[in-house]
C-alpha cells in the first residue's frame, strides 16, 4: 500500500514472525509508563494478540503497525491508533521506537505516514495523544506534526512514586 510507504520506512500489519519483537517491546520496562503498563506479557498472551490482529479495526477499534525499514527490513517501532471512534471520526496515536533506532527520524516518518492514512483511508476528522510533561522527545514529534495542545490533565499519571501531568494533544483536519 503506497500510503504508508515513505522514504525510509513503511509501516505494515502485524504477522505471526513479529512475536520475538512485540515481546521485546512490550516488556521493556522504559515504555510500560507511556504504555500504562505493569505488568510483563508472556509470549503466550502476545501469540494470541497476534492471532487477532487480522481484525478490522471498526471491530477492535485500534490498529497496530509495525514500523520497518525499507532498505534493510528491520522492524524499528510500532505506531497504533487507540480508542478509534468512527462516529465521531477520531482516534488516539501513539508510537514507541526501539531504543536502538531512535533519533533517526523513523518517528517522525512514521507519524507523517499514519495520519495522511488515517485522514485519507479512514475518514478520521482529528487525531489526539496524550503526552507526559517530561518527555521531550515526543513533545516535540508531535508539535512538529502540527499537533496542538489543548489542555493539561493534572495529576494523571503516577509513576517513579510522583504524580505526572499528562498533555492532551489534537490535529483536526483542515
Amino acid at each position: 500500500m503506497q500510503t504508508l510507504q515513505g522514504d525510509f520506512i513503511k509501516l505494515r500489519a502485524l504477522e505471526p514472525e513479529d512475536l520475538e519483537f512485540l515481546f521485546q517491546i512490550e516488556n521493556n520496562e522504559i515504555f510500560w509508563e507511556v504504555s500504562h503498563t505493569q505488568t510483563p506479557f508472556s509470549k503466550f498472551v502476545l501469540k494470541n494478540y497476534l492471532e487477532n490482529a487480522h481484525l478490522d479495526i471498526y471491530e477492535t477499534k485500534q490498529l497496530r503497525l509495525i514500523i520497518e525499514e525499507k532498505s534493510t527490513s528491520k522492524k524499528v517501532g510500532m505506531i497504533d491508533l487507540f480508542d478509534f471512534n468512527p462516529q465521531h471520526k477520531r482516534a488516539g496515536i501513539g508510537i514507541v521506537i526501539h531504543p536502538d533506532f531512535q533519533q533517526k527520524g523513523f518517528a517522525s516518518e512514521a507519524l507523517s505516514l499514519l495520519i495522511h492514512y488515517s485522514f485519507l483511508h479512514l475518514q478520521l476528522h482529528q487525531l489526539y495523544a496524550n503526552i507526559l510533561t517530561d518527555n521531550e522527545k515526543s513533545l516535540q514529534l508531535f508539535e512538529k506534526h502540527s499537533f496542538k495542545k489543548v489542555g493539561i490533565k493534572k495529576d494523571w499519571i503516577f509513576s517513579d512514586g510522583k504524580m505526572k501531568d499528562e498533555i492532551l494533544f489534537q490535529l483536526i483536519k483542515e
